[in-house]
């Protein structure tokens, strides 16, 4: 095992913090990211790394790791390191307010500008040029704070990998899965093997996610080529997953050691990991529906969140899934699904604000456009 501790820009005297990577394997191959908590209060990402580290580092030993895996134990130094009022701030960055998990550079026209003109007619040496384009565009994005810094720091180790798996949590859910339409096929049997409830694909879900920014590459680097009359076909050469791990409180060693191993069978059945039968595939628990078709549940109005039904529940279009009670006017409003669907995500926290999302649920029908990820 090889670690690389990469040091973010200092955002003040006196403070400098780095985050580590852990390469397993051989460069030069196949490569696989599994990067843990870029929300820094998702924690039970980092438990599962934590198991994973002790099975690669067991795999590395018996030589059966092909091409190399990298693993990112904490992938956000910045917010783990939050804290207001007592209580742990991990998904934003408190000083621009910004989601740790948006806004990551597209890289697609530095790419194409890069290797214009230079692709040919044999798929690996045109992913190979894209990639090492991908590398230097990436080298080239702006560092000037700690959060810019921690972004392209994260590109970089992860922009030219075949496999990108980042790993989450939501809430309080049931154990899902974000990743690109085209990408299923290839998904597919990770969501076998984890046991996911559900798994929401978009092309395109808005806002520049992590797993988006790696895996939309590919397919924006060659519009843009086409655009230009380019006559070429790039592989979709990066496969790149948003694993949310059930719920904030759902860390427990013997979880996180299945899921571990269930990420490990996975990364076997890409080639990353010679011997050992990965075994037959488990039948799939939730079907693949639509972003799109994901709907949020809000509340009525203020005042205390009872939950009417667990999360993982089928409910059906006007269902009551919530109460909200108004301790000052002794009212109970119910709050009904906005669909039929899978109740896969809810609220953990019990207080609920007027207009806030208290729950996701996870329809058939494709009703919303524009950015379709929470805030």
């Amino acid at each position: 095992m090889h670690a690389t501790r990469h040091a973010l820009t200092s955002s003040t005297p006196g403070t400098r913090r780095d985050l580590q990577s852990l390469r397993y394997g051989t460069p030069g191959g196949a490569k696989a990211v599994v990067q843990a908590s870029l929300h820094a209060d998702e924690v039970p990402a980092m438990l599962v790394a934590h198991h994973l580290r002790g099975a690669l580092a067991q795999l590395e030993a018996q030589g059966r790791i092909r091409g190399e895996i990298v693993l990112v134990p904490y992938a956000n130094p910045v917010g783990l390191s939050q804290r207001a009022l007592h209580a742990h701030v991990g998904r934003f960055e408190l000083g621009s307010g910004e989601n740790f998990n948006r806004h990551y550079p597209d890289l697609a026209p530095r790419v194409a500008e890069l290797v214009r003109g230079r692709l040919g007619a044999d798929p690996a040496a045109n992913v190979a040029l894209v990639r090492e384009a991908a590398r230097r565009a990436c080298a080239e994005q702006p560092a000037d704070g700690e959060l810019a810094s921690l972004r392209r720091t994260l590109l970089q180790i992860a922009i030219d990998a075949d496999v990108v798996l980042d790993l989450h949590c939501d809430n309080e859910a049931v154990l899902h899965l974000y990743t690109s339409t085209p990408a299923w096929p290839e998904v597919e049997p990770l969501a076998r093997l984890l046991g996911a409830e559900v798994s929401l694909l978009a092309t395109r879900s808005g806002d520049e996610p992590f797993d988006e920014a790696c895996s939309m590459l590919w397919p924006l680097v060659e519009e843009r080529l086409r655009a230009d009359g380019e006559q070429v076909t790039l592989p979709h050469a990066c496969t790149a997953v948003t694993v949310e791990l059930r719920g904030e409180t759902d860390v427990d060693h013997a979880l996180a050691q299945r899921d571990a191993a269930a990420l490990l069978r996975y990364l076997a059945l890409r080639g990353f990991v010679e011997g050992g039968e990965p075994g037959p595939l488990p039948e799939l628990r939730g079907e693949a529906l639509p972003l799109a078709g994901s709907m949020p549940v809000t509340a009525p109005c203020g005042g205390v969140l009872v939950p009417r039904v667990p999360v993982g529940t089928r409910v059906e279009r006007g269902e009551t899934v919530a109460d909200v009670v108004d301790p000052d006017a002794g009212t109970v409003t119910p709050v009904p699904s906005p669909c039929d669907g899978l109740l896969y995500a809810r609220e953990l926290r019990r207080l609920a604000y007027a207009g806030q999302r208290i729950a996701k649920v996870a329809g058939r029908e494709p009703v919303r456009t524009g950015k379709l990820l929470s805030a």
